[in-house]
């Protein structure tokens, strides 16, 4: 067992127990039901429930809002009136946000995370996780999770190699891998990395996969993150 990855596993590992621990999420703003923007090309904020509304401002993905009413237009679009802050208020179709207080909302924010890709598919994944905590979807996209992680992990080591190539310093070859800055995006999703030395190459923790098995033992998606554990611990000399 190389004790680089050893110390850097354990390493690892206390930072998701700290993070589960320590992480705390601010209140959303009053004056109605919490929803969540998921859809960022849906979510323009309008003064008007109207798809041609003057805009007051296009809400990010991730974004807290509070739902006070809705209005549907003669061609069936649903808009939800929505406070923002104190100040900023306004109309946001339904289809750009998820609210974890209605009923079959966590369904919709799954389908949406299946039909996302790469980095997307794993942000629209966290804010499931982090706000749908009771779901009976929650395996899924925890596998989910950990399966686009190891997939992106490809295209990391490939986009890492090609920018970190003929660096040449006293600091240790792994080491400018393991801070490469393609992975900060990924690293502020809680989403972390090991690295390979022996084929320079980054292959994803298991941390999503190791959640669903002691959460969920006796779920169908268990099954394969069980065997995606395996494999990752092959890659251990």
């Amino acid at each position: 067992m190389n004790p680089h990855k050893l110390t850097l596993k354990a390493f690892l590992l206390l930072i998701l127990v700290f993070l589960s621990a320590e992480i705390s999420f601010p209140k959303g703003p009053a004056g109605g039901r919490l929803a969540l923007v998921v859809d960022e090309r849906l979510a323009a904020l309008r003064r008007t429930p109207q798809l041609n509304g003057p805009l007051v401002r296009r809400l990010s993905r991730g974004r807290k809002v509070a739902i006070s009413r809705s209005k549907t237009t003669p061609d069936g679009v649903v808009f939800l009136f929505v406070n923002v802050t104190s100040r900023t208020r306004g109309w946001i179709q339904r289809e750009a946000i998820v609210s974890p207080g209605r009923a079959g909302d966590d369904r919709r924010l799954l389908d949406l995370v299946k039909a996302s890709h790469g980095f997307d598919q794993i942000v629209r994944a966290r804010i499931f996780l982090d706000h749908f905590p009771r779901s009976p979807l929650r395996p899924k996209v925890l596998l989910l999770v950990g399966n686009t992680a190891e997939a992106q992990a490809a295209e990391l080591s490939r986009d890492a190699a090609r920018r970190l190539n003929g660096t040449t310093t006293n600091a240790p070859d792994f080491t400018y891998f393991l801070n490469y800055t393609g992975l900060d995006r990924y690293n502020r999703q809680r989403v972390t990395f090991l690295f390979d030395q022996s084929t320079r190459s980054f292959h994803y923790d298991g941390a999503a996969w190791r959640e669903l098995i002691h959460r969920h033992p006796n779920s169908p998606e268990a099954t394969e993150a069980r065997k995606r554990l395996a494999e990752l611990a092959q890659l251990d000399p």
